[in-house]
């Protein structure tokens, strides 16, 4: 990569209040390519605080916009040349694409960590949900028809598929994990269940608060540990009033690294009662420190973060929720077997490893490009969007 002018668009970075595990995989891989001689850059929304431009781990970061409006405003960056003349762009698809396709020439990667097809009607109710997921159900994998994919597990892979996306133009890429910090917290004397992401309506923190009230009479001492926040704290916050546990229950806010980590090593057990999880990333750094997990299969790509029996447990209804619960804190010898499973499985996913795999899917596609380009009859130019297969990941699959 060395060389190589990378532009991501993305709606968020790690510095924004509402960053989370998908922009966490952003600053990996966008930090490993810059390890690796590309010159990177990463164009997301402004917030309170953030620097208009900053470089920060080799990765030039540029801000405008908002939520909402980071979109057009990532389009026109893009085309009036003041992010660079890119040799591959990365559009972020986080529910909703940046259709950067439509005004660049170079080769587009998308990169997404869920589809959101039951996210969509719970944060956006209505005519807005629906347009959405018109968006990001029909237009995107449209507009993207000839482009390179990558997901972050096999789940998304296959929901990508269920949208028509051809699954040879799909490579997984899963997370990695970083080694877990130290630290010197003791594992809580009291039952200790945590639950750790950003406070919104789809991570379903309500199924953990109503666990406790649901565990609390059997299970003397029992804790709910909140680590993180978002806009939905104070829905959280009188659910736990209105449950009749907020004595029970913890939220401590956003939480810097240690202090997430001493959070982790202090717990019994991890509760991931999310409605989708293209990857789980706080799974695994739980399992670092020898917690197991417990979350919903359906959720996706849970059920390739969680070993199911080996490192934590996967269920399917709010009851077999609450069951999995109380087996893991109730008995010592199950949850330290588990716990010791998900250490090791912990131990598998290196960000090393994806970076270097993210790094080789954006190789191919630039060196598949420059191919068609020095194919083309002298005097034409090469259209922005592609009309045949000729993605590097579907010409290496075929016989």
């Amino acid at each position: 990569m060395r060389g190589r002018q990378v532009v991501f668009t993305s709606w968020r970075d790690t510095d924004n209040p509402e960053g989370g595990g998908a922009e966490r995989y952003l600053e990996q891989m966008a930090e490993g390519l810059a390890e690796r001689g590309a010159h990177v850059t990463v164009f997301c929304a402004a917030f309170d605080g953030g620097a208009r431009e900053e470089v920060r781990g080799g990765v030039r970061y540029v801000r405008a916009g908002t939520k909402t409006s980071v979109y057009a405003q990532a389009l026109r960056h893009l085309a009036t040349g003041r992010l660079g003349r890119p040799d591959v762009v990365v559009d972020v698809q986080n529910g909703l694409p940046f259709l950067t396709r439509l005004v660049t020439r170079a080769p587009v990667v998308v990169l997404v960590h869920h589809v959101h097809r039951e996210q969509w009607p719970v944060v956006y109710p209505g005519l807005v949900g629906r347009v959405g997921w018109w968006v990001e159900s029909r237009l995107a994998p449209r507009v993207y028809r000839d482009s390179a994919y990558v997901a972050v597990s096999q789940a998304t892979r296959d929901e990508l598929g269920q949208l028509g996306v051809d699954r040879a133009r799909v490579r997984v890429v899963h997370n990695g994990t970083d080694e877990p910090l130290p630290t010197t917290a003791p594992r809580s004397p009291q039952p200790t269940i945590c639950v750790v992401g950003r406070l919104v309506p789809h991570k379903q923190v309500e199924h953990a608060i109503d666990a406790v009230a649901a565990l609390r009479p059997e299970i003397p001492g029992l804790r709910l540990l909140v680590v993180g926040d978002g806009w939905w704290a104070d829905e959280l916050h009188d659910h736990a009033e209105q449950a009749g546990v907020a004595d029970a229950v913890t939220f401590t806010g956003h939480l810097d690294e240690q202090p997430k980590h001493d959070a982790y090593a202090a717990s019994w057990v991890m509760a991931t009662p999310s409605l989708k999880e293209g990857w789980g990333l706080v799974i695994v750094e739980a399992g670092a420190h020898g917690v197991p997990s417990v979350a919903y299969a359906s959720a996706g790509g849970t059920r390739e973060s969680i070993a199911h029996d080996e490192s934590g447990l996967l269920v399917d209804t709010f009851d077999e929720l609450v069951a999995a619960l109380r087996r893991l804190l109730t008995d010592d010898e199950l949850r330290n077997h588990l716990g010791e499973g998900a250490r090791a499985r912990s131990s598998k996913f290196t960000w090393e490893h994806a970076r270097g795999e993210f790094a080789s899917v954006l190789e191919a596609e630039i060196s598949s490009s420059r191919t068609e380009r020095s194919a083309m009859p002298a005097g034409s130019s090469r259209p922005a969007t592609r009309s045949g297969p000729t993605s590097a990941i579907r010409r290496r699959r075929r016989p």
